[in-house]
């Protein structure tokens, strides 16, 4: 598959994590790749089927069907991949896997743009309040991949195809069309970038993975009203487990705790001082 320069441009940071996988669920993998996590939904004890929900940092697909392979065996069957979003740390090992497997993605339609190459992201704001990733965010690349003819939208009536048991709930404001996933059995939350357990612009948290309950990546929010509605909107969910885009995985009082103090004092906690989508969106 051909790719774009948001799919073959290698990420400069990294973290003590990258290449290592963690169980969070029977159902449930997190594979960590550089900054970033990807998850691989089934269970190896049932079958060898698996889906993908998001698909990692420039470069990672084979690492990813590697680690694929290493969890339900040689003879493994990605079903489909679900794209929380299109940010190039979510979709930049995608061409290589769909290379291999050519299965439906699945992506709510306001993210479409972005994943047909019809309109590119908005540059990073390296202006944000914050710390030096995301000054290193100009090295990041923001333009749209071409995936039309695998691409499918999530269906209206918010079930999750590929994942039964699973349903997308719209959480906006990182991105247009970002979604999170439900599964209502053990109240567990894939919560993309919607909210983070590092706080992603500090290089220092993310080379050591502090955890910490945190709003979206400063640098690529656009919309900090609808960020703020979505983090309520999963906080109402009263999830047991959560699992997020950037950070390690996060359970019990923890997680409860750290939710319902980011969805009260969001402006406080999560919304920089100044920045250029912060400006947008007073």
């Amino acid at each position: 598959m051909e790719t774009s320069s948001s799919t073959n441009r290698i990420l400069p940071v990294t973290s003590i994590r990258s290449g290592s996988g963690k169980e969070v669920d029977p159902e449930v993998y997190c594979y960590a790749v550089q900054v970033v996590n990807a998850f691989m939904i089934g269970n190896p004890a049932i079958s060898n089927d698996w889906v993908l929900v998001d698909a990692g940092t420039p470069g990672s697909g084979e690492k990813i069907l590697q680690a694929a392979e290493e969890r339900f065996g040689p003879d493994h069957r990605l079903q489909a991949i679900v794209l929380t979003h299109g940010h190039f740390d979510h979709i930049g090992g995608i061409a290589e896997i769909l290379d291999r497997f050519p299965v439906l993605v699945y992506a709510h339609p306001a993210e479409f743009p972005y994943l047909t190459g019809k309109e590119n992201y908005p540059d990073p704001d390296v202006t944000v309040e914050g710390g030096m990733v995301a000054k290193l965010s100009k090295l990041f690349p923001i333009e749209a991949i071409d995936i039309s003819e695998h691409l499918k939208e999530l269906p209206a009536d918010h079930s999750v195809p590929p994942m039964p048991g699973w349903r997308w709930i719209h959480t906006p404001g990182h991105t247009p069309g970002h979604v999170s996933l439900f599964r209502e059995q053990g109240r567990f939350l894939l919560a993309g970038d919607a909210f983070i357990t590092v706080k992603q612009d500090s290089l220092y948290k993310v080379l050591m993975q502090k955890k910490e309950v945190h709003g979206p990546p400063v640098y690529l929010t656009t919309d900090w009203r609808a960020a703020w509605e979505s983090v309520v909107k999963l906080a109402d969910l009263e999830p047991n487990a959560a699992a997020t885009g950037h950070g390690k995985p996060m359970h019990g009082a923890e997680l409860a705790k750290g939710l319902v103090e980011l969805a009260d004092h969001f402006p406080a906690r999560a919304v920089p001082e100044h920045g250029k989508f912060v400006d947008s969106t007073d």
